[in-house]
This record gives structure tokens, sequence and C-alpha cells, in this order.
């Protein structure tokens, strides 16, 4: 039987994630919908975690946009040139961010998890995550 990611697709796909992935940004995933579970060929949405008083690795998503959805907690984004800029998520807030846009997640709490729906024009989108060096355009 082919997998959900070698058919078209032409029926409506469930997806429980059934377990947490730790990403190339160092946070924990709850893998939803991606070309791999579900066959999409656009488009991949994910939950993220990230720990109290935890930080995603600073990174960007080459030639793809991402959109966030807070659903717990409060978080810090640093973005730009050598994330000089800022702006804070709270629960019920949404976020874009463009597409090659280096940026880098904070929880704001030492004492609660922040969590966020992600989706991403891209149904594989981890690999199209790329390091990114802050003190290189500092």
């Amino acid at each position: 039987m082919s997998s959900p990611s070698e058919q078209a697709v032409q029926t409506v796909v469930a997806v429980r994630p059934e377990r947490e992935i730790l990403t190339q940004q160092r946070l924990p995933y709850f893998v939803g919908i991606s070309g791999e579970t579900a066959g999409s060929r656009g488009l991949s949405m994910h939950m993220v975690v990230i720990p109290p008083g935890g930080m995603a690795a600073p990174h960007l998503h080459r030639g793809y946009e991402t959109a966030i959805y807070v659903l717990e907690g409060r978080v810090e984004t640093r973005y730009g040139p050598g994330l000089a800029q800022r702006v804070v998520s709270a629960a019920g807030d949404f976020l874009f961010i463009p597409a090659d846009m280096p940026h880098q997640a904070f929880n704001l709490s030492d004492s609660e998890a922040a969590r966020a729906i992600v989706a991403r024009n891209d149904p594989a989108e981890q690999e199209n995550v790329v390091p990114y060096d802050v003190s290189a355009d500092g």
C-alpha cells in the first residue's frame, strides 16, 4: 500500500499526532498535516510547544511563509537581521512570518508551556528549515 504522500489528495484525511518530534528549531512538535501524514501538496500544520523558559533555535524557512496562532502563553518573537526586532504574541493572537525571515521564539513564562498552531505553505517544512547565525548579521 502506498503512503499518503505518494497518493494524489482525493479524500479527507484525519490525523491525530501519536507522539512529539524534536524539530531542527529544537522544539517539540506534534505533527499534524503534511505531505507525509496526509498527502498534502502545499501545506503543513502542526502544534508546537515551547517549554517554560524555553526558546527555539534561530532559523528561517527557505521559500515558505509561516502563520502562527497562539493557543496558550505569551511568546516573544525576535526577527529580522540580527533578530533586532521584537513582537509579543499572547493566547488568541495570530502571527505572520514572511518567507526567508530569520526569527526566534521565546516563551516568556518560567512556569508554563506556550502552545501554538503553526501552518506553512510547505508540505515538508522541516526540509526547508535553515539555521540562522545571529552574529553574521549583527
